[in-house]
């Protein structure tokens, strides 16, 4: 049986509770100190022991909870210190949520903000947590311990959070409480005024009660965060109004420089144009106010004049081509600009974009500019390129105007000339000579036949490249007609059939004029043109220009026979002869058609006619001034088969010449 503790036993006990409260033992300490006491026999001193150590653990409690008002004050500090020390929200929040959870000696905590897009709350600062998922929580207004503590806008804490029916369960995040081992939750609002604009939050992995003392203090953390969200998002917003001050000025700043430049542009165009400047002036000046390579097309989509801005290293205009590959894009781009009456992208490749505005006057489409650039154009810009636009529509409009009242006039002398009532021949030649046609020399003249459109194509190319500038034409119906020197004949034809062929593939045909002399005889040479035509379209001829020795027999045997056309033909290709044997008297052309029944013999038609061998050749050399030389087979046949026709017809019948030619 154990003996009663005597007074030594009880000032030990004495001894062992000051000790313990000395170091601040745990509340286990006392209890194992109790425990031992309660052992011992029953005495007068048994009790006292039992008392003094209940006392001594009333006092640690004291110490406890006074140490831990101490601990919140301090933590209240500090987070009172932060919000005046860091500005950075994040790092604010998470010192709070860091200090709450060692405060209470909790395993988790973590501050959940309103997001008024989600209409929920989520997490903006954890620690403590095992899981990532716990740090990414979104909780509705109408789940768990929010839906609480959003309707009360006072604490709530739970022992048991899982089990806890009080609120509508969320299954994703109680799945996230159960993965993370969470029992027992306390939340505290972060009150605005009257708005929850957020929770704080404090856990552990198991059942717990926390005291008034620790949700007061999470509270005041939680009154502290709300305060550094609040300041932050005033900062942010007095942030916010200052870039956009800044921004707005920024803007105007740009919009004044923007409006600076474009006067200046306008200025700098309108200057050249009240100088004079050409129109390869002004493409040059705007594609160095844009920055870009610039191409003015004219009506029928042909460069006329272009641009390229210093420095750039290469000039994209090259790679334009009138029936290229972007032809449908910068077509499209073409009629949405006439229609909207602004400048649109035409085509974007490679990092280039092609800006293409119409030219309009009047009614009409006078042409276009395209603006080739690898960076975007803002508003301003866009604007001072339409204006440079529009001042390259006076040019092209003076110029158009200048070009009607030429092809007006050129259209008025080619009618007059080919008319079979000319005028005065001194006054057309006189006008041809204005046009650079010198009508004292030899000329041919071209007729080109296609569809309509192509031949008005044909004629504006001709006029705006200038491409024959001493040749008169004109278009009429589908027909082309150009008078020019004889000796340009051959680079009158090529250019006429490369126009033609660019256009219209292989749809036309054409014919070429012998030279003729003198002007008095385009009448009828014109009409003997016309004519030769329809002769070209019935044997299929296409994609050709024949010269009219080639194509004269076949007129003569294609042609409707009617007595109009035979007197026609026969005036384009022996009339001169004709009309020299009727001024002179004498028998040309009965001594031609004896010379080609002969086969060409001068000898035989000496002894035929009976005059000398010499007397033939010299009538045959003042023929050949005539009618020109016959030394191709196709002219010869032509020759031979009109003095044929002609002897037939009108030949006196008791000329011997022409009695040789019948018996020969």
């Amino acid at each position: 049986m154990e003996t009663a503790p005597d007074t030594g036993q009880a000032q030990g006990n004495v001894g062992e509770l000051i000790a313990l409260l000395h170091q601040d033992a745990a509340a286990e300490d006392f209890a194992a100190e109790l425990a031992r006491i309660e052992r011992l026999p029953s005495s007068t001193h048994k009790t006292a022991m039992v008392e003094r150590t209940r006392m001594a653990m009333a006092v640690r409690n004291r110490l406890d909870s006074l140490q831990q008002r101490e601990r919140g004050m301090l933590a209240v500090v500090e987070s009172a210190r932060d919000l005046s020390g860091r500005l950075d929200l994040h790092e604010l929040l998470q010192a709070i949520v860091s200090r709450a959870r060692r405060l209470l000696g909790s395993h988790v905590a973590w501050l959940s903000a309103y997001d008024a897009a989600l209409d929920a709350f989520h997490v903006r600062a954890a620690d403590g947590a095992l899981l990532p998922n716990t740090g990414e929580m979104v909780a509705a207004r109408e789940h768990g311990i929010v839906s609480m503590v959003v309707a009360t806008r006072l604490p709530f804490t739970t022992p048991d959070y899982l089990h806890d029916a009080r609120f509508a369960h969320d299954a994703k995040l109680d799945a996230t409480f159960q993965a993370e081992g969470i029992a027992a939750v306390v939340g505290v609002p972060l009150l605005w005024g009257d708005e929850v604009i957020g929770l704080l939050f404090v856990a552990d992995r198991y059942q717990r009660t926390y005291t008034a003392l620790s949700i007061s203090i999470l509270s005041t953390l939680a009154t502290h965060a709300a305060v550094a969200m609040k300041n932050a998002m005033a900062f942010e917003q007095a942030q916010a109004a200052v870039r956009n001050a800044e921004r707005a000025r920024a803007e105007l700043e740009l919009h004044v420089r923007q409006v600076q430049a474009a006067a200046e542009a306008h200025e700098r165009l309108t200057t050249l144009l009240a100088r004079g400047a050409t129109l390869a002036e002004l493409a040059q000046a705007a594609a160095e106010l844009m920055q870009g390579d610039l191409l003015v097309l004219d009506e029928a989509g042909q460069p006329i004049a272009r641009g390229t801005a210093a420095g750039r290293a290469a000039a994209e205009g090259d790679a334009y081509a009138p029936h290229g590959p972007r032809s449908l894009a910068l077509g499209e781009a073409l009629g949405r600009s006439r229609q909207t009456g602004r400048s649109v992208i035409a085509y974007e490749a490679g990092g280039l974009a092609c800006r293409l505005n119409a030219v309009i006057g009047g009614s009409a489409v006078l042409g276009a500019v395209l603006l080739y650039r690898s960076e975007p154009l803002d508003e301003m810009s866009v604007r001072t390129f339409e204006r440079s636009t529009g001042i390259v529509g006076i040019v092209l409009l003076s110029h158009e105007r200048m070009e009607a009242a030429r092809s007006h006039d050129l259209s008025e002398l080619l009618r007059a000339l080919v008319s079979p009532r000319q005028m005065d021949l001194a006054l057309l030649s006189e006008r041809a000579a204005r046009f650079g046609l010198d009508l004292a020399r030899p000329t041919s003249l071209v007729l080109l036949a296609l569809a309509p459109h192509e031949a008005g194509y044909i004629v504006r190319r001709l006029r705006a490249g200038n491409l024959l500038p001493d040749a008169v034409f004109d278009e009429n119906e589908g027909v082309v007609s150009l008078l020019c020197a004889t000796t340009r004949l051959d680079e009158a034809r090529r250019v006429l059939v490369e126009l033609a062929r660019a256009g219209a593939g292989t749809a036309f045909c054409g014919v070429a004029s012998r030279p003729i002399a003198s002007p008095a005889g385009l009448p009828a040479l014109h009409a003997a043109l016309r004519r030769a035509l329809p002769v070209l379209q019935r044997i299929g001829v296409q994609g050709q220009v024949l010269a009219q020795n080639e194509l004269a027999l076949y007129s003569a045997l294609f042609e409707t026979h009617d007595q109009a056309s035979l007197g026609a033909f026969l005036d384009a290709t022996i009339g001169t002869l004709l009309a020299h044997d009727r001024r002179r008297g004498t028998d040309l052309a009965g001594t031609l058609l004896c010379y080609f029944d002969h086969n060409q013999n001068a000898t035989l038609v000496a002894q035929r006619l009976g005059i000398h061998v010499n007397t033939v050749r010299q009538r045959l050399a003042s023929i050949e001034e005539l009618v020109g030389h016959w030394g191709s087979a196709t002219r010869a046949l032509e020759l031979h088969i009109a003095l044929r026709l002609w002897h037939l017809r009108d030949a006196p019948r008791g000329d011997g010449a022409a009695a040789a030619a019948a018996t020969g």
